[in-house]
């Protein structure tokens, strides 16, 4: 999950500007517990399709 969207309780601005405390306190808990939140998905699929890519290669190569 991303912050682009979330809008502040507190403060009723948009998290990703962290206006306020509480938006800076979940803006950063967001980001330390997805490490990969700031991935697009189109990068995501890109990463997914190298790691087959890879679990195939290696396989063949085992199979060799």
């Amino acid at each position: 999950m991303t912050c682009d969207r979330l809008v502040c309780a507190n403060c009723a601005g948009p998290v990703n500007e962290g206006r306020c405390a509480v938006c800076r306190a979940h803006r950063e808990r967001l980001h330390r517990e997805a490490p990969l939140a700031h991935l697009s998905p189109t990068a995501l699929i890109a990463l997914l399709v190298t790691l087959i890519a890879v679990a195939l290669v290696a396989q063949r190569v085992a199979t060799a």
